[in-house]
């Protein structure tokens, strides 16, 4: 990936990002913060113009598609990187899972498998931490702390929809 950028005098600095099929994005960032954003088929096309932000939306939308911008979602397992060998992730607890039913002080995950679970959502409400007295059930989505072998590991332990 290519991107190329000039300045427009007067007016601020244009970015041409050349796509995987040719074709190249083109954001135009004035002065006054406004950002235009073009298409261009290929390098030679005119550009067709598809949207533009003032300053502030165009700020937010840029921490969204940089993934700094978080926003819940449902998801059978959702991975986070705190370290070079540390994650955080999500995961549900099938039907079928061994643990539903299970509290996690008798399900003694942390010894099993070496993950910690920092905190389950269920129906809405997030209980965190919790206790070693919370009872697993089906649907839970929990959030555990681990090194990517452990998890993997540990999602075996969820049944079928808690599988990547």
């Amino acid at each position: 990936m290519t991107i190329y950028e000039s300045d427009l005098p007067g007016v601020g600095k244009k970015f041409e990002v050349e796509l995987e099929d040719g074709e190249r994005l083109v954001i135009v960032t004035h002065n006054t913060g406004k950002r235009e954003v073009f298409l261009k088929p290929d390098e030679d096309a005119d550009s067709d113009k598809l949207f533009e932000l003032p300053d502030r939306l165009a700020r937010t939308v840029g921490t969204i598609l940089e993934g700094a911008y978080f926003q819940p979602v449902k998801s059978d397992q959702v991975e986070t990187m705190l370290s070079d060998e540390t994650f955080i992730e999500w995961f549900n607890v099938a039907s079928d899972s061994e643990l539903v039913g299970q509290s996690i002080g008798d399900a003694n995950i942390r010894e099993r498998v070496g993950v910690a679970i920092v905190a389950i959502q269920r129906d809405g409400e997030v209980i965190a931490p919790p206790g070693p007295e919370t009872v697993f059930q089906a649907d839970d989505t929990l959030v555990v702390v681990g090194d990517q072998e452990d998890c993997t590991e540990f999602e075996a332990l969820l049944g079928s929809s808690g599988q990547r």
